[in-house]
């Protein structure tokens, strides 16, 4: 055989062999979905999406874009990405659209991951990651290598009557109040905490409480509340205020936290507790830790799950999926977890 032609026969072979490697890494290589909430926060997103893109392809990833119709659609979304299995699916919105994808996620290998661009982003705060804006666009891209650097742990997922939830479950005033804001245009997104308040302060004007009958592991408690909210994290009032400062997110157990009263005094008084954290001393405030309970009502009350208004009704039951859902806990997060040595891969 001529030199020319094993010359020409080792450049075949080596160009066979070159595809066939691309090929086996693309196989293998990591599946992503980047979701996005069109209309979260008070700056849209999707124009810094490639940027992301292009960081995750460089890490290889394989990488599909979606963009969210609404919440149940983010949370069918990510239960097919589950069924999918895809390894990760990075969700770049607000509280309310981490809640959904959660839903979707919980019982799955597939691991969550917040980019906060919403409005308020709670969750974000509880891990260290600062939000989206036009005027820090970049927080995008340090969110997301943040999140590659960072260990996957399975954390709690709540259930309030089945539909699952990651930060809060509310009814009462809270809820009353994200009934009336929710949807909102973006303009209002600009001035989020003065119009909150305002609904807030306008609703508890009317507002004369319910009265609850909670069921937990045998006890009964009875009273009237302005508001209870059951939370697997500790901020709350969009991050403003801490509410349960002992709590973990997992640990298997969630708190209940009933807010006795029936009049516009009763819901300052309990505010300006909040916001000094002398709730935790409050004579009317009472605080249930809990895996089980059942809440009755005499009236229908509104529902809201992590920020998103539900339909509500006269009873819910509330339970504890323990360590349902792995996410990506950024080292600033992990103060929250009872137990740091359950990585992903260990659970």
């Amino acid at each position: 055989m001529s030199l020319r032609r094993r010359l020409t026969l080792f450049v075949l072979c080596a160009f066979m062999a070159l595809g066939l490697r691309d090929r086996i890494l693309y196989n293998f290589a990591m599946r992503s979905i980047l979701l996005y909430n069109p209309a979260a926060g008070r700056f849209p997103v999707r124009p810094f999406i490639p940027s992301l893109v292009h960081r995750l392809k460089k890490r290889g990833w394989q990488v599909t874009v979606l963009e969210t119709l609404n919440g149940r659609h983010a949370m069918q979304v990510a239960r097919q990405a589950a069924l999918d299995g895809y390894d990760a699916l990075f969700a770049i919105g607000g509280d309310g659209t981490v809640g959904m994808v959660a839903a979707g996620l919980q019982g799955s290998q597939t691991v969550l991951g917040v980019l906060p661009a919403g409005t308020t982003n709670v969750w974000a705060q509880e891990m260290g990651l600062r939000s989206f804006s036009w005027f820090s666009w970049y927080t995008l891209g340090q969110n997301l290598e943040i999140l590659l650097r960072s260990p996957q742990y399975a954390v709690d997922v709540g259930l309030c009557n089945e539909m699952p939830f990651l930060l809060w479950a509310g009814l009462g005033l809270d809820a009353l109040t994200v009934h009336k804001l929710e949807p909102r245009p973006r303009f209002y997104k600009y001035i989020s905490v003065p119009h909150y308040a305002a609904t807030a302060v306008w609703n508890a004007t009317f507002w004369h409480g319910l009265h609850l009958r909670v069921w937990q592991e045998g006890q009964e408690i009875e009273g009237r509340y302005l508001l209870a909210v059951a939370t697997n994290i500790r901020r709350y009032l969009g991050g403003l205020a801490v509410l349960s400062p002992h709590a973990f997110i997992d640990d298997g157990v969630m708190d209940l936290w009933l807010f006795g009263g029936e009049s516009l005094r009763d819901t300052f008084r309990h505010f300006f507790a909040l916001m000094a954290g002398h709730h935790l001393e409050a004579p009317n405030v009472r605080r249930l830790s809990f895996r089980h309970l059942r809440v009755t009502s005499e009236t229908p009350f509104p529902l809201q799950l992590d920020g998103e208004p539900m339909l509500g009704g006269r009873e819910v039951t509330l339970s504890v999926l323990p360590r349902a859902l792995r996410i990506y806990i950024p080292p600033a997060g992990q103060s929250l977890l009872h137990d740091r040595a359950m990585r992903h891969g260990q659970v």
